[in-house]
């Protein structure tokens, strides 16, 4: 598979490429430093410069142009404001999506955030700024006729990863190890008939393939 990945220079992105370079897959991602392109490529990655934010729909299908799907894991992270998070972490999906259309791609799987993260806490109005703008990046992609999948994680840790987690529609908001968000991704893009769902993901005891192929069953009954 040759995928396409915005966010691939980020902790989650950067493990999901790094998974399909060692398969034998094709992952490419944007990115926009010279250096993350170097450090990239001593893992087999390829790269290709530009900014999601500031490219237009057809630069970015352009770029596509060949591949089999996309990965969404791009976020602004508190950085550049509230202006930054509209656009990467609010605009960016939607703007990826149409670009996908373009492009001929169907599969895209999109990270976005468990609705409930963190609100046993009082967080800041930047923290609610970036929960309504995953919402609003999730609604634009439900309406697409895309072949899409949400996944949600929970809050993410550099933890080593154990193969394991707790997967489903709906889970309760812990942690899991970036490997291991990273382990689900690569797996969910090997099974294409899950698609245009919603998936929940935290840390857990059950392998990831064996957690996927138990969601993909339940959703056949």
């Amino acid at each position: 598979m040759k995928i396409f990945i915005i966010g691939v220079a980020g902790g989650v992105g950067r493990r999901i490429a790094k998974q399909l370079a060692r398969s034998g897959d094709e992952p490419v991602g944007l990115v926009r430093k010279p250096e993350q392109a170097e450090a990239l490529a001593a893992n087999g990655i390829q790269t290709t410069m530009g900014d999601v934010v500031a490219m237009s729909v057809d630069e970015l299908a352009e770029k596509m142009l060949g591949c089999d799907a996309v990965v969404y894991s791009a976020g602004a992270g508190g950085k550049g404001g509230p202006e930054a998070t509209t656009q990467v972490d609010g605009n960016g999906p939607g703007k990826l999506a149409a670009a996908a259309k373009r492009a001929g791609i169907r599969r895209f799987i999109l990270v976005s955030v468990f609705p409930e993260a963190w609100r046993e806490r009082h967080m800041n109005a930047s923290f609610e700024h970036y929960m309504v703008e995953k919402k609003r990046a999730e609604t634009e992609l439900v309406r697409t006729d895309l072949d899409w999948l949400i996944v949600r994680p929970s809050a993410l840790t550099n933890e080593p990863g154990t193969g394991r987690v707790d997967l489903g529609l709906a889970k309760i908001h812990t942690q899991i190890a970036r490997d291991d968000l990273a382990t689900t991704i690569t797996a969910l893009l090997r099974t294409p008939e899950l698609n245009r769902e919603i998936i929940e993901v935290t840390g857990g005891n059950i392998a990831v393939e064996a957690a996927i192929d138990t969601f993909k069953n339940a959703k056949r009954q």
